[in-house]
């Protein structure tokens, strides 16, 4: 057992100690020799064989592979910390060159970074690392405005609550409200009715029907707080229907105090027939005056695709009058349907009702819609129209008879 430790020292002293030496391990290679000694003796000690040798040919090749492996991973861990150290210099010198390189970059971008097979690759890689890092920064600039401005309300908000809670604002609209109601809950009992049609669900889709209901939650508002309101009416109305539901949606709670009047009964069961006139824009009626004895009815349709004759259909399947606004009369209307959302009938109806005045009522038509106002009847504009024409056509007539005596005197000379 001395003879097989004296060999492996001698080995150690004499082959590996210069290898080790020169590649900076010779700290990590004491403890592998001394386990290696322990190792042969525990081997000794436990085989009773005392013809058994040592073969330190293998342990030499074993010792110079396990070796090799270690300083090749030094090497090759070295060359890595070299090559980053080498492309973060690169980029620092990018940086100060004024390219548009990213302050920050974590290990694993750089190495994609340096795997780029060209030079432009890696410019548009570090662009788009310079744009993804300035986007999150304005979004984190963002979101630091936003919180403060809702620190800034937060702050108006407890300074404006004294003047808030003052029993008079308090009272002010509370009884504004309770004039509200009051006007509606009259308008009930001695107010002009209003019907809407809602027997026209089949003919929309989902979204229609829930733009259709907007425009008579805003028709019911301007009908609630106008000076003499009417008693709207709902009739063809069904508990189950979409209408239903998204008024529900609307309201909520509030939808079982609505001073309205919803029915699932038509308006000729409900109203006499010489009573009724049906509102449309495809009617050949128009309408010269508002009659306060009457009762106007509205489709409660919005069509995206203009489905034109609909509703003049049903109302001449009733027998029902028709009626149209005279939008030509007073506009000068460009190009387009005439037809008009819901609310804006509404606001037309209530002016008319309250004033008589359909320059005033028709203010409310959307001003895309036409040119101007009309200053004179509309015959008579024709008039004018026709006499300028044909005194430009009587112009041009003078001057082809002049321009061809001239081209005519020409010639008899030439001749």
């Amino acid at each position: 057992m001395q003879s097989a430790n004296m060999l492996l020292k001698k080995f150690v002293r004499s082959s590996v100690l210069p290898f080790a030496a020169q590649h900076g391990m010779k700290k990590d290679l004491f403890p592998v020799s001394r386990t290696l000694s322990l190792s042969l003796c525990l081997k000794q000690d436990n085989s009773c064989n005392p013809s058994e040798k040592l073969d330190l040919d293998a342990w030499k090749k074993v010792m110079k592979s396990g070796l090799q492996e270690e300083v090749s991973e030094t090497v090759s861990e070295h060359k890595e910390l070299s090559t980053l150290a080498a492309a973060r210099e690169t980029l620092e010198m990018w940086r100060l060159a004024g390219r548009s390189v990213p302050e920050n970059i974590t290990e694993e971008q750089l190495q994609t970074f340096m795997e780029c097979p060209s030079k432009s690759a890696k410019k548009k890689y570090l662009r788009y690392l310079n744009l993804k890092e300035l986007y999150k920064k304005n979004d984190r600039r963002k979101m630091d405005e936003k919180r403060e401005r809702r620190l800034e309300t937060q702050e108006q908000a407890s300074k404006t609550d004294e003047t808030r809670r003052n029993s008079f604002i308090c009272l002010w609209a509370s009884c504004m409200d309770r004039a509200y109601s009051w006007r509606v809950a009259q308008s009930m009992i001695f107010g002009q009715p209003l019907v809407f049609d809602m027997s026209y669900e089949k003919d929309m889709s989902v979204r229609e029907v829930t733009n259709t209901v907007r425009q008579i939650v805003l028709s019911e508002s301007c009908n609630r707080r106008s000076v003499d309101p009417f008693h709207i009416h709902f009739c063809n109305f069904k508990d189950d229907s979409l209408y239903h539901k998204e008024f529900v949606k609307h309201y909520r709670d509030a939808w079982g105090k609505l001073l309205i009047t919803a029915t699932d009964q038509c308006y000729t069961e409900v109203f006499p027939k010489d009573k009724l006139i049906y509102l449309t824009a495809d009617s050949p009626k128009v309408m010269k005056t508002f009659d306060h004895d009457k009762i106007y009815i509205i489709g409660s349709m919005v069509d995206k695709s203009i489905k034109t004759g609909v509703s003049l259909a049903r109302a001449k399947r009733l027998g029902l009058e028709t009626a149209a606004l005279p939008l030509e009369k007073y506009l000068l209307w460009n190009a387009g349907a005439k037809n008009l959302t819901l609310d804006q009938m509404m606001r037309i109806l209530l002016t008319l009702k309250d004033t008589g005045d359909w320059k005033k009522a028709l203010e409310f038509v959307p001003k895309r819609k036409y040119c101007g106002f009309v200053s004179r009847p509309v015959h008579e504009l024709k008039k004018t129209l026709n006499l300028i024409n044909t005194l430009k056509l009587g112009k041009r007539q003078e001057e082809l008879r002049k321009q061809f005596a001239k081209n005519y005197s020409k010639k008899l000379m030439e001749k």
